[in-house]
């Protein structure tokens, strides 16, 4: 019941968005990782195809930690682009029928949506979805929601 009072007071001067639900949001996510683990299989893959000696099996032992950072880093640079490309979409998103907008129910910019996948880059970020209600790190950090499309009507010129 407080999560439908949080809901409907945000948006009372848009009383025609409604956010997405968890299910849609933790749809998008999953869609969106499997995407973005795909691609970046296949534009590693192509790398040390066409550069076979980079590749070395022997790795220092914190090698990993590396990779994990730059691996979450990547995966905040390929949201924040994808969500610029797309105005506010993504693979997921558009599965979902969801979309990412400004407080105001405006599209993002594409600034906005590069902050929004670097704030994805927070370690633990994926955590902050969890709760009565789903407002991620990175929703709150950009002031943007992520609003079911279906159920919202956006006015002309947002």
């Amino acid at each position: 019941m407080e999560s439908q009072t949080i809901q409907e007071s945000i948006f009372a001067d848009e009383a025609n968005l409604e956010m997405a639900s968890r299910g849609q949001r933790f749809a998008n996510y999953l869609i969106d990782l499997f995407t973005f683990y795909v691609v970046a299989i296949i534009l590693f893959g192509a790398y040390f195809v066409l550069f076979p000696g980079s590749y070395s099996e022997s790795a220092s032992p914190g090698a990993s930690y590396v990779q994990n950072l730059v691996s979450l880093v990547l995966y905040g640079l390929y949201m924040g682009t994808i969500e610029a490309v797309f105005k506010g979409k993504t693979l997921g998103k558009m599965i979902t029928g969801t979309k990412a907008v400004n407080e105001d129910g405006s599209e993002i910019t594409a600034g906005t949506a590069f902050l929004r996948g670097l704030s994805r880059a927070v370690p633990f970020s994926v955590f902050s979805a969890l709760g009565a209600w789903c407002h991620p790190w990175h929703d709150r950090w950009t002031n943007t929601y992520v609003i079911d499309v279906k159920k919202s009507h956006i006015p002309l010129g947002k």
